[in-house]
């Protein structure tokens, strides 16, 4: 998606040749604009697929959930927790997840009554590095007996193999942006 590359050039910064902050935009102020287009492409990909759910995980990918969610007809969009408050019960689904960015292990959790075997699923994941957050929230997805119809990942850095991860484990990944390397203060991207 262009658009999005273009945002990453101008407004994005690499940190090193792994991570690549973009929280100008995407995942601490929010450009809603921005999201619109993003969601109005995600459904341009998955759209015939009938997801009936959104599912993604706190905190940066709910903004892009919620707007997605516009575009296919208003389905509810449920994201896990990293921690558990005290007002979810002992009922829920969980999976670990690492955080590539933080270093850290997180039990991602869902109450078992928003996620259910009638489920069609579609996963949104603001980066996609090792594929860590989209394997937990799929299982969760698994756990409940619902299905898995696609990932959508905004960013993914490719080089860093989560995308191929999780294709090899039998789910279809579509990424808006595809960054195949960091090098020299320079981003490249997938044709």
């Amino acid at each position: 998606m262009e658009l999005l590359k273009r945002r990453i050039i101008n407004d994005g910064t690499e940190i090193g040749t792994e991570i690549v902050k973009v929280d100008s935009f995407l995942n601490h102020q929010l450009d809603i604009g921005l999201f619109m287009a993003l969601g109005k492409e995600i459904h341009r990909r998955f759209g015939n697929m009938g997801i009936n759910k959104i599912l993604t995980i706190e905190a940066s990918g709910i903004g892009i959930a919620a707007i997605t969610a516009i575009y296919f007809d208003l389905v509810p969009v449920v994201f896990a927790k990293k921690t558990q408050p005290n007002t979810m019960s002992d009922e829920f689904y969980g999976a670990p997840v690492k955080s590539f960015t933080k270093g850290t292990v997180s039990m991602a959790r869902v109450s078992k009554q928003y996620l259910n075997k009638d489920d069609k699923v579609l996963i949104i994941d603001d980066f996609l590095a090792h594929g860590e957050a989209a394997a937990g929230l799929a299982n969760l997805v698994e756990q409940a007996g619902g299905a898995v119809l696609g990932i959508a990942a905004i960013v993914e850095k490719e080089f860093q193999g989560g995308s191929q991860k999780l294709r090899d484990l039998g789910y279809h990944v579509d990424s808006l942006a595809v960054i195949t390397k960091i090098e020299d203060g320079k981003i490249y991207f997938k044709d």
